[in-house]
């Protein structure tokens, strides 16, 4: 029963999918790869990709590895403490606190993030010279990962 109960509390969403295909002797092998963010919006948040011959297969992957790699998120009345930014690649990501009230000011993948992780207010910025939904994902989490007491 404990674990039907956690499974319930921790929401995923598509962040991206996307169709990729590999040159063999044969012709094209096709599969499918997913961006899943997890979350408990309790502080918790995971952020994963995975591949697979199925849509749903790699969706149910992708959830699994996001449950396993989720970070605690260090808040302070429904906030974060102090500004961050995070880089992955291109992607560039500045999340700054806001007062209560002000809502969860954000754009795209940054948006999503900090929904399941239960940030309720923070403005968020993409500084990103690219639009890669995986990359924005996994620079809002190394920003989420810098913050400090």
């Amino acid at each position: 029963m404990k674990k039907e109960e956690t499974k319930n509390e921790i929401e995923s969403k598509l962040l991206n999918l996307s169709r990729v295909e590999r040159m063999t002797g044969g012709g094209r092998r096709l599969r499918f790869q997913a961006v899943v963010a997890v979350g408990d919006k309790k502080s918790k948040v995971g952020v994963a990709t995975a591949k697979a011959s199925d849509v749903s297969q790699a969706i149910d992957k992708a959830t699994k590895l996001g449950k396993k790699n989720m970070i605690e998120v260090v808040m302070s009345e429904d906030t974060i403490p102090h500004q961050v930014e995070g880089n992955f690649g291109a992607a560039k990501v500045l999340l700054r606190p806001q007062e209560k009230g002000r809502g969860l000011i954000a754009g795209g993948t940054t948006k999503i993030i900090c929904e399941l992780a239960g940030i309720k207010n923070i403005s968020a910025k993409t500084i990103a010279r690219t639009g890669n939904k995986l990359n924005n994902a996994k620079a809002t989490i190394l920003a989420l990962k810098k913050l400090r007491k």
